[in-house]
Order: structure tokens, then C-alpha cells, then sequence
């Protein structure tokens, strides 16, 4: 469905996109992260041909974005951070507008501008002004004009952007609903949003991928089960002086919120260590109640593969 080889773009002597290549097949949710000016904003304004490519190519549904931009343009819906609303025009007619812009059969304007209303909620606000509208409206409102025409592509720049918690609900199962008649790259700085839509990630660092998994895999690849939490029936400063002398241990603390529990930072994952610590908590008389690795978030995923640590790439700033 989505095709991109050695996609490169310059800006003068700024070279914010090098070489991404990365496939998406068809119904998949893809999800961009990346620190602001990580370069996931121009691979998406390139995909829907806002921009050219300096470099590389790119094939949506089977067309070449530089060789067949209006085929491509056919079938993609894209919905970019700002939506692209009029403020001074009524909502339906404002998607009324769209649709001839996107070439809906005259006679089906009507049902597909309905179709596309009742899906993000706007029935009840068709006839209001956009520019009166919340904030949250607006968002849907150029959700709406995305899904217009059906496109086989829907590319959504941080979709539930200035959404209240229930719209953001909504929202999401949208999307989740989408996914059997769509392909969806979307990008969000909320980022349990994405563990929660995308069925992979793709995280974007200075122009170049440094990840692409599904959010379950990143965070069992790199959490190299660094970190353990411990339960003991019996907790005392000689509990967490006792694991200290492991060999492989770097340091324990208390988890304050669970009595009797700490977590331990390993120096590398083997199944001995975590052996070891057993082996001794028991053997103190310390009374084992559990043992279990850690899981990292996609945030502390995201921080690893974007902070600088031993030559790794350099901090991010904010989620874009």
C-alpha cells in the first residue's frame, strides 16, 4: 500500500529527511514518533505531495507520488496538524465544497458529506459556523474533511490535538474502526495514544528511523529487563544491602507505594542475576513474595532510542 525507498529531503544545507525507507501494508495503523524537527512532519507533507521529495521515492497505492501526484492526491485523506477549515463558512457547506474539491460525483455529494458528518459527530453543528465552533469541533471537523471521497490513505497529524478526554475517546475508536477499510500513518506526542492504536511504530530521530516494531516488541528489545521489582515480607536496610553485593547489580531503592517493595537496576539482563537476587532474598530470610521484570513504557522507549548516552543520538526536545 505504501512504498518508501531511500527518501531524502534538503532544505539548503539542512538535511532533515536521510534515506527513510519503510513499508505499510494495507489496513495497518502506523504510528510516527519522533522529537520536534526529527524530520516525521516532512515524510508526511511529502506522502500527500504538500512537498517534493529531494531524494528517493515514494509509492502509494501502487503510484509513484512524483511520477502520478494527482492519482496519489486520489487517494489519501490528510488531516495536518492545523486543520484546513474556513473559519467564515457553515459546516456543511464547508464539506460540501471539499467534496467537489475532490471530485465526489455531484450526485453523491450529499450522501458522502452525511456519511462523513455522522461519523465524527457534527450533525448537530452542520449548520454553525466554523469559526464559532470549539476547538475540538474544528479538529473534527477536519477529521471529516480527510474522510471525504473515501481515500484508501488516511494521514492524520496528532488527530485528537485539543480534544477533552470523552472526544479523545471517541475519536480513537474512530480510528480503531477505520482500520478495516483504511491504511493509517498518523503521528501524536500522546503517547500511550499510539501504544493504544498503532500496530507499529515507527521513531524518528535527526531524519533517520532508529526503531520500527510493534509498541510491545521496542519495549521488550530495549528494556533488556534492566530493571526488577521485589516484594519481601520482611523488609530491612539489610534487605537492599544484601542485593547491592550481586554482581550485576547497579543499584536498589524502595518502592515507597508497596510495603516491603524495591526495585533493582540491572547492569545487563541474565537469567542469573535475577537467580541470584532469588537465591538471596531467600536466603536472608527476607521471605520472597514476588520477583518480576520491569516492563518500559513507549516513553522511556522513545527517550532511550533520542537521548545522548554513550554516542547515542542526542536528547529531543517536545513530542511534534
Amino acid at each position: 500500500m505504501i512504498e518508501v525507498e531511500n527518501l531524502t529531503k534538503r532544505y539548503g544545507n539542512i538535511l532533515a529527511v536521510d534515506r527513510v525507507s519503510f513499508r505499510v501494508d494495507s489496513g495497518e495503523i502506523v504510528g510516527f514518533l519522533g522529537p520536534n524537527g526529527a524530520g516525521k512532519t516532512t515524510i508526511m507533507r511529502i506522502l500527500t505531495g504538500f512537498i517534493p521529495p529531494t531524494g528517493g521515492r515514494a509509492i502509494l497505492s501502487g503510484f509513484d507520488i512524483m511520477e502520478k501526484p494527482l492519482e496519489v492526491k486520489r487517494r489519501i485523506g490528510y488531516l495536518p496538524e492545523h486543520p484546513p477549515i474556513y473559519n467564515d463558512m457553515l459546516v456543511s457547506p464547508y464539506l460540501e465544497f471539499v467534496s467537489q474539491l475532490k471530485e465526489v460525483e455531484a450526485k453523491e455529494r450529499t450522501r458522502e458529506v452525511r456519511r462523513v458528518m455522522d461519523l465524527c459527530g457534527l450533525t448537530e453543528v452542520e449548520n454553525r459556523l466554523i469559526g464559532n465552533l470549539s476547538r475540538g469541533y474544528r479538529q473534527r471537523v477536519g477529521l471529516a474533511q480527510a474522510l471525504l471521497g473515501d481515500p484508501e490513505i488516511l494521514v492524520l497529524d496528532e488527530p485528537t490535538i485539543g480534544l477533552d478526554p470523552r472526544q479523545i475517546i471517541e475519536i480513537r475508536e474512530l480510528i480503531k474502526n477505520l482500520r478495516s477499510e483504511h491504511t493509517i500513518i498518523l503521528s501524536s506526542h500522546i503517547l500511550p495514544e499510539v501504544e493504544m492504536l498503532c500496530g507499529r511504530v515507527i521513531i524518528i530521530h535527526e531524519g533517520k528511523i532508529v526503531a520500527e516494531d510493534r509498541p510491545e516488541h521496542l519495549q521488550s528489545t530495549l528494556k533488556s529487563s534492566d530493571r526488577l521489582f521485589v516484594q519481601v515480607g520482611r523488609a530491612g536496610p539489610e534487605v537492599p544491602e544484601s542485593i547491592r553485593r550481586i554482581p550485576g547489580v547497579i543499584s536498589v531503592f524502595t518502592e515507597e507505594k508497596i510495603p516491603g517493595g524495591y526495585l533493582i537496576d540491572l547492569e545487563r539482563d541474565e537469567q542469573k542475576v535475577r537467580e541470584e537476587v532469588a537465591r538471596v532474598i531467600v536466603a536472608g530470610g527476607f521471605g520472597l513474595l514476588e520477583l518480576k521484570p520491569i516492563r518500559m513504557s513507549l516513553e522511556e522507549v522513545f527517550v532511550r532510542l533520542t537521548t545522548v548516552e554513550s554516542g547515542s543520538p542526542e536528547e529531543g526536545g517536545k513530542f511534534s
